[in-house]
């Protein structure tokens, strides 16, 4: 079997341990209970805290850890869950954690962390130069703290080498199952997710996310461009044209506007025109084909592209899991 060691973190929200917890525990054995057959489990189980005593949860819940991380002498996988919103008060109070996962990860233990505690993996530089990803909202913060990290907020789950990374929350089921399937099949993976009625791992969270479309900056110049695109996104905009009404080259332009939002300019039209495309299809009626040239593409299959590229669903797979239940919409084909 599958050593795991599910560490127990002060302020965290306690499903994103509990929940690993039961999909490792059922991996191999519910489904086989339920269909009457032998169970074969997959994977030995246990928690652990930093100093092997209780740890005090966000929610009212107090939970205590079978041993402390210093009694886990070899373990195939470390799971490390959510551990709070400030980062740097749960590196400090979880200090131990940082060289203790450095000597695991160099003894070729797998390391899985979701959400913000992907930081303790981050700190010790084990992310450093790969790819990673952690909760959308917490994403901006960690670029700044861990610059050497390629983030990708999109993704639910990131692997590189032995360091997998999830998103925000409940991406711990999805970072879960992904493992199970990874050590122990398609199969034993279907089978418990049918036995605990969850989904297979899904790949994006940037359809959960709600973000600026530009970080805050002093450009005067370019915050009054990004009004003007705000105001004209749905027709056809040629950024030659816009620089010059703002008396700059089209390549001073894209310089600066780079430089003030982060993004290009015509990245910036693609995240502002799919975020209104959400916003239609969440609280309005109309087709598919409707919001997508209400929003400046005319080609519908290409809208679909682009909105699934930035989102990890189609425009029709969105509105079912975030559109009004108010009234049901004729769809062509999503």
């Amino acid at each position: 079997m599958i050593h795991v060691t599910v560490v127990l973190l002060n302020a965290g929200l306690p499903s994103t341990a509990v929940a690993p917890v039961e999909v490792f525990q059922c991996a191999g054995t519910l489904w086989n209970t339920l269909v009457d057959t032998t169970p074969e489990p997959s994977f030995d189980v246990t928690t652990a805290s930093v100093d092997g005593g209780p740890v005090e949860c966000a929610a009212p819940l107090v939970m205590q850890a079978a041993c402390s991380i210093d009694a886990i002498d070899r373990t195939d996988l470390i799971f490390i869950p959510t551990g709070g919103l400030d980062v740097q008060e749960m590196l400090s109070h979880h200090a131990p954690l940082i060289p203790w996962l450095q000597a695991h990860h160099a003894a070729d233990t797998r390391i899985a962390l979701v959400c913000t505690g992907v930081a303790f993996a981050a700190a010790a530089g084990l992310l450093d130069g790969h790819r990673a990803t952690t909760h959308w909202a917490a994403a901006p913060d960690y670029a700044r703290l861990f610059p050497a990290v390629d983030w990708h907020p999109e993704l639910l789950v990131t692997e590189h080498e032995r360091i997998l990374c999830g998103g925000g929350v409940y991406s711990a089921i999805d970072l879960a199952m992904y493992l199970v399937e990874k050590f122990c099949g398609h199969q034993v993976a279907l089978e418990t997710a049918r036995a605990l009625l969850i989904n297979m791992p899904r790949s994006y969270q940037s359809g959960y996310a709600v973000l600026p479309l530009s970080r805050p900056h002093e450009d005067e110049a370019v915050r009054a461009a990004e009004e003007w695109i705000q105001g004209h996104f749905a027709g056809e905009i040629r950024f030659e044209t816009v620089a010059q009404s703002f008396a700059m080259s089209p390549r001073n332009f894209t310089r600066r506007f780079k430089a003030a939002t982060g993004k290009l300019p015509g990245a910036y039209l693609q995240e502002l025109r799919v975020a209104v495309a959400r916003s239609r299809l969440e609280h309005g009626r109309a087709s598919v084909q409707v919001i997508g040239r209400e929003v400046g593409y005319d080609d519908p299959d290409y809208f679909r592209e682009i909105f699934r590229r930035h989102t990890g669903l189609s425009p029709k797979e969105y509105r079912l899991r975030f559109g009004s239940a108010a009234a049901p919409v004729a769809e062509a084909h999503a």
